[in-house]
């Protein structure tokens, strides 16, 4: 059975005091749930260590994310951050392709698959990004977009690191926002992308991947995603930096998983 999972994606925001803050309202309030998903957090890499102690002093069930890194673990690359680095202060998670990394940075599919192969073998779990534009879906090309970003980015991913992997589908048209896919276009392209695992590695391991939806994710439209049969979770940027709005999407996941 896949298990749910909650991402908070903090994005360029909030100074090492701010996330500490965060931090702790949030371990506060989660421990108030007796069921809880999987919740991870992705503070800037000027935070991280900052809240991976509060993590570790509050004895908390929150697992601690990255937004990125790069495909090499070391080098004259000005700027960028390690995997290597990350996974001595016990990041988990990694977000890889996230459409501003796209769109702004020119990550294109070749990087992003450098990216999990790197991750990978460095035992963290990458969170793949996937999704289209509005005009993409407006021209009914969505699927073929998500399809070929799919086959580029899992190319030379062995079975093993594909039943681990987390896919967001995230459609840039909703990201930032304010205006969510619809259930239904949610629960299709989900499927989609199941479904295209499935072609390209096999159905078992499709089975296994787990699919969270991101895109201007709030507590009054969770749950409605969350029931979804082929959404597995939440890749959630501006709720997230409000413990209160971002407990509150972990509470949509409970009553899914009661």
């Amino acid at each position: 059975m896949r298990t749910t999972l909650i991402a908070g994606n903090w994005k360029m925001n909030l100074d090492h005091h701010e996330a500490i803050e965060l931090t702790e309202r949030l371990c506060e309030l989660v421990k108030t749930l007796e069921v809880l998903p999987e919740i991870s957090v992705h503070p800037s890499f000027t935070s991280i260590r900052s809240v991976q102690s509060v993590l570790f002093n509050k004895k908390s069930q929150i697992v601690l994310g990255a937004q990125n890194c790069h495909w090499e673990t070391k080098g004259a690359f000005t700027g960028e951050v390690s995997v290597v680095m990350l996974k001595k202060l016990n990041v988990k998670y990694v977000i890889i392709g996230h459409s501003e990394r796209r769109i702004y940075f020119n990550e294109d599919d070749a990087m992003i698959n450098k990216k999990l192969l790197t991750v990978f073998e460095n035992e963290m779990i990458p969170i793949l990004c996937v999704g289209e534009t509005k005009q993409e879906r407006d021209q009914g090309a969505e699927k073929d977009k998500v399809a070929s970003q799919l086959k580029s980015a899992l190319d030379g991913i062995n079975r093993t690191n594909i039943a681990n992997l987390v896919i967001a589908y995230e459609p840039l048209w909703a990201i930032g926002t304010g205006v969510a896919a619809t259930e239904y276009d949610a629960q299709q392209m989900a499927l989609f992308i199941r479904e295209q695992i499935a072609s390209l590695k096999g159905n078992s391991l499709a089975q296994s991947v787990r699919i969270l939806y991101g895109g201007s994710v709030s507590a009054l439209n969770a749950y409605g995603f969350l029931k979804q049969p082929d959404i597995d979770g939440a890749l959630v940027g501006g709720a997230s930096l409000n413990p209160e709005q971002f407990f509150a999407i972990i509470q949509a996941a409970t009553s899914e998983l009661a």
